[in-house]
């Protein structure tokens, strides 16, 4: 071996560690930014979440708990995804507050009211739902319910059901629910209407089939009877429909928010989030900026827990009724619960 060769083979076995820690400190580098990013989104997805104590607010004063049913894989999981049946109210709030939800719709921005109401009923095992509105024209007599700043509202005959909202927010929502079911809310979920369009967008749309033509100015919405990809100010707009179809009335728009609960269902399906990390933020960052909750789902790990709970639940599992209801006696525009049928609905979910 000559003296050159001699000292080429050493240069090269010099640089070699040199590459080799540069590689290193790169890779570890890497890592520590993946780490770190991942932190702030979960820390931001987390932070995202405005949650309400209403367990704390209502006290005993409310239904009893259902009886939930131990997983079966509990004594080997030290934290068994959740299997037994649970009820939640899902609110949609028209909430004209902040710039976003003005643009999608007028109205007063110092107030909101529970736009669509849904009771969500999630069977035992977690294969099969059924979502039942109620419409918010009903009739009920409103409880007393505790407000923030203390004291407590008056117990209101005759009221529309969406005032409780208005004047009590969640927690109100919350115990009339209950009090005109007789059914315990475990958990509750509120959606403002920007957070929905964006969640809708996130997504790339929906594809909702309507049965006539739709022509309402007042949501700004023109369709054809048909089959159509909405967007998410479009699928807002559907969802706020209600006197360009049948008579005018909240009844024909419920029909339209439960397409749409089902056209979400079927678009998370098909989906595959988990593929795409990207996609997957940002809907998530959609939902969880959108939401309020009750404080059993005020982290993103319950969030996650319920989600993939509901794993195995397609919109094929899913059965939209809504509370039976007839026009009230004394407003021609309004409706009371049709009985005995709608207390033979609530007792059904109990």
């Amino acid at each position: 071996m000559t003296g050159d060769e001699s000292g080429d083979e050493g240069r090269r076995t010099g640089r070699r560690p040199r590459v080799l820690k540069a590689v290193g400190l790169a890779l570890a580098g890497a890592l520590v930014l993946t780490v770190a990013a991942a932190g702030w989104a979960y820390w931001h997805l987390n932070n995202n979440i405005k949650s309400v104590d209403i367990n704390s607010a209502l006290g005993d004063d409310r239904p009893a708990p259902g009886v939930t049913t131990p997983s079966a894989s509990a004594s080997v999981s030290p934290s068994p995804l959740p299997t037994g049946a649970v009820n939640i109210l899902v609110l949609g709030s028209d909430s004209r507050s902040g710039k976003a939800n003005q643009e999608l719709g007028g109205g007063d921005s110092s107030g909101a009211r529970s736009d669509t109401a849904m009771v969500v009923h999630i069977d035992a095992g977690r294969t099969s739902a059924t979502v039942v509105s109620i419409p918010r024209d009903t009739l009920v007599t409103r409880p007393s319910c505790p407000l923030s700043s203390g004291g407590s509202t008056s117990v209101a005959y005759n009221s529309m059901f969406n005032s409780a909202y208005s004047v009590g927010g969640p927690v109100c929502a919350v115990k009339t629910v209950e009090s005109i079911t007789n059914v315990r809310m475990d958990h509750y979920i509120e959606i403002d209407f920007a957070g929905f369009a964006k969640l809708v967008n996130a997504l790339g749309g929906v594809t909702v089939t309507t049965d006539e033509d739709i022509d309402d100015d007042d949501s700004h919405l023109h369709l054809k009877a048909g089959t159509h990809h909405l967007n998410g100010t479009q699928a807002l707009a559907l969802a706020r429909t209600r006197h360009g179809i049948g008579d005018g009335s909240d009844l024909g728009r419920i029909g339209l928010q439960q397409k749409l609960v089902k056209a979400l269902l079927t678009q998370i399906s098909s989906t595959n989030l988990l593929t795409n990390p990207a996609k997957l933020y940002e809907v998530a960052d959609a939902v969880t900026d959108s939401l309020t909750t009750d404080t059993g789902l005020n982290s993103l790990s319950e969030l996650m827990r319920l989600g993939q709970s509901l794993k195995s639940l397609s919109a094929s599992d899913l059965k939209t009724v809504m509370m039976p209801v007839v026009p009230a006696p004394s407003d021609s525009n309004r409706v009371v619960a049709k009985e005995p049928a709608a207390s033979d609905l609530w007792e059904s979910l109990r």
